[in-house]
């Protein structure tokens, strides 16, 4: 029979008290907390003391600076004069002496239709005229042979007074005829076409030969030398427009700038002339009158564009927009006290200029703001701010 192995294998190992178990289990424990305590902190990347430090932000101190403001409009350019050519009579269009697209001048002819009818009208007027003077001069006649025998008392007076009634009727009809004769030539006069003032041919959508009815449109011509562009303007800016004429006359000016509908600068630059009298019921706007010089003939009737309209704020407070975030449509800001502390703001702008809020109010010259890093902060918590001037935000913008 083998002798089991195993209990003098147990009498080998000692055991040990339960004092010195006990100080190993304790000392056990002591370890694991103290490397889950080096884990956290190597996990975290900081120690306490660190944590505990105020986070550096920089910090833009307000305060008010003279600012242009710049709106820009959606604006309707249309020439000066812009004139439709229709035909005051009715016939067939016999000539076309331009074309589309060019210039013309003053009286210049640009159609003729046919005349022959209008001729004829003539003709017969003429004809009616001097019949009628003929009638008259015979009234007159009879009118003075019976003056010479009412004064030989050969006829009664009565005699006297009807012929002057004749004469009276033979001169209206001559007034009539004299109206008609005048009527037909300025029909006839009507056929030939002229433009009414310097300017430049639009479409013609008629061919030589059409039929050409009293009123049809020939074409159109624009006088381009000057344009107007019209823009609509809402209450709220046409009000500070208007208030800061009145404070400022000598530094606001009603000169106005044209971008193009390719986002290039017009060269020249136009002047407001004058404004509605009402505001539009439906939108709330009033509409403006702004002129510029066309010189070059660059600016076409119909074209658009964007007016850029300028207001000069003496004394505006600036503020970053980088500094600004909003609540439920609200902006706030974080203003920062002598303490390094900050604090949620709300403020209402005015209008913007480029990366800037002009503060209409809940904020005041002096105070500091947060400029970046407002995402991670919290209200009342405290910050070692790092100064940043607002004149260097302005230059490099």
């Amino acid at each position: 029979m083998i002798p089991n192995p195993l209990p003098k294998l147990a009498r080998r190992v000692p055991i040990a008290p339960k004092s010195r178990l006990r100080t190993c289990l304790l000392g056990g424990a002591l370890f694991t907390a103290l490397a889950a305590g080096l884990s956290s902190c190597s996990a975290d990347g900081k120690t306490a003391e660190q944590s505990a430090a105020p986070e550096v932000l920089p910090v833009v101190a307000l305060k008010t600076t003279e600012q242009e403001l710049f709106q820009d409009y959606v604006a309707d350019v249309q020439a000066v004069r812009n004139v439709e050519v229709r035909a005051q009579v009715a016939g067939f269009l016999e000539e076309i002496f331009v074309d589309e697209g060019r210039p013309v001048k003053k009286g210049q002819p640009l159609f003729r239709l046919n005349a022959s009818a209008h001729q004829n009208r003539l003709s017969q007027a003429r004809a009616a005229l001097a019949g009628a003077q003929a009638q008259a001069s015979a009234a007159r006649l009879e009118r003075e042979r019976v003056r010479l025998l009412v004064q030989e008392n050969i006829i009664a007076k009565t005699e006297l007074a009807l012929t002057t009634s004749k004469v009276k009727d033979a001169e209206a009809r001559v007034a009539e005829a004299r109206a008609g004769e005048a009527a037909a030539r300025l029909s006839l006069g009507y056929t030939l076409v002229r433009a009414p003032f310097d300017g430049i041919i639009d479409r013609i959508p008629l061919k030589r030969g059409s039929v050409v009815e009293e009123g049809t449109l020939l074409t159109t011509v624009s006088d381009l030398h000057e344009v107007y562009a019209y823009f609509n303007v809402g209450e709220g800016e046409y009000l500070q427009y208007v208030k800061a004429r009145e404070r400022h006359p000598d530094r606001h000016s009603d000169s106005v700038r044209l971008t193009l509908a390719d986002g290039s600068a017009y060269p020249l630059a136009g002047r407001i002339e004058t404004t509605e009298s009402e505001f539009n019921p439906n939108t709330g706007s009033l509409a403006f009158r702004a002129r510029f010089a066309n010189p070059q003939r660059m600016l076409k009737h119909g074209a658009s564009g964007r007016v850029r309209l300028t207001t000069t704020l003496p004394a505006a407070l600036l503020l970053p927009q980088k500094s600004v975030f909003e609540i439920q449509d609200k902006n706030y800001v974080y203003v920062v006290d002598q303490q390094g502390v900050v604090h949620m703001r709300n403020f209402h702008p005015q209008a913007r200029t480029g990366d800037f809020y002009v503060v209409k109010d809940g904020l005041k010259p002096g105070e500091r703001v947060v400029y970046e890093g407002a995402a991670s902060l919290k209200d009342g918590q405290r910050i070692s701010p790092r100064p940043v001037t607002l004149d260097s935000l302005l230059a490099a913008r």
